[in-house]
């Protein structure tokens, strides 16, 4: 059976489920290719409105499967920045997918589990779910998924997490920024529903252009040059078939095409 499972809905949701519950969803290499494809194939696909990231049985993900870190020990420097590169090259197309992405956390996340979640644009969890960065208990560090952890946790929460590998529960999370919602395990799926719901409410194009927008104006300041940027995007939004199509809809009192 395949480690990575993608189904598709006849709305549009895709579903991409790591199959790998016997090692709680840990990375290797093929796992890690097979997300890279998946999210790739998918971002490409304009029949994919939004995109569902989950792990089977019990935990959300494991981060590195332990036979693959036995066997990376082995490699040259050169040979392990390859690797490493995988692993961004993964998260990367996860963090720029122009779909909207869900983390649907139902159970532990450690270590890169953590930055998987970190990079989706949307994070709900059960009120179980615990995580933690457990690099430096191994002797290693959190590098690969450090850019996208920090954004979503801040920086005074990493400097605790990062240098104890302790355990953090799911509220922890919510208050540091990981999660944007927590609920009951019995709750999850209806909740994802609601979200899902939502994002099927909004123009796809307008939420591509969105997520650009947010990574063009994070942690820039606010001159000249970001004021022009941002008048430049919504100009070419308003101008957009999908901007004119979403005005137009609600001037005229009617549902936009694309809730057709």
């Amino acid at each position: 059976m395949s480690d990575i499972l993608i189904d598709i809905a006849p709305s549009g949701v895709a579903a991409v489920t790591m199959n790998r519950a016997e090692v709680h969803n840990a990375f290797n290499e093929q796992v890690i290719a097979g997300l890279t494809d998946a999210f790739r194939s998918l971002g490409n696909d304009p029949n994919v409105r939004a995109i569902l990231l989950r792990g089977a049985g019990k935990s959300f993900s494991a981060g590195a499967d332990l036979g693959w870190m036995k066997k990376m020990a082995g490699y040259s420097h050169e040979e392990n920045v390859q690797d490493a590169m995988g692993l961004a090259t993964m998260l990367r197309t996860l963090d720029e997918c122009p779909k909207p992405t869900i983390a649907v956390v139902q159970g532990p996340a450690f270590g890169g589990g953590v930055g998987l979640v970190a990079a989706c644009d949307i994070a709900i969890s059960a009120d179980t779910a615990t995580f933690a960065l457990t690099e430096v208990r191994l002797g290693l560090i959190p590098a690969v998924i450090s850019p996208y952890v920090v954004a979503a946790m801040g920086e005074r929460a990493c400097r605790r997490y990062f240098l104890t590998g302790e355990r953090f529960s799911a509220a922890d999370a919510l208050r540091f920024g990981l999660l944007h919602q927590t609920v009951q395990a019995s709750e999850l799926d209806a909740c994802v529903e609601v979200m899902v719901r939502n994002l099927l409410q909004c123009g796809p194009a307008s939420q591509t252009a969105a997520k650009e927008l947010v990574r063009a104006v994070a942690r820039r300041p606010l001159d000249d040059a970001l004021a022009r940027d941002t008048a430049e995007r919504i100009a070419r939004q308003r101008a957009s078939a999908e901007g004119k199509e979403g005005v137009g809809a609600f001037l005229e009192k009617r549902e936009p095409a694309w809730r057709s």
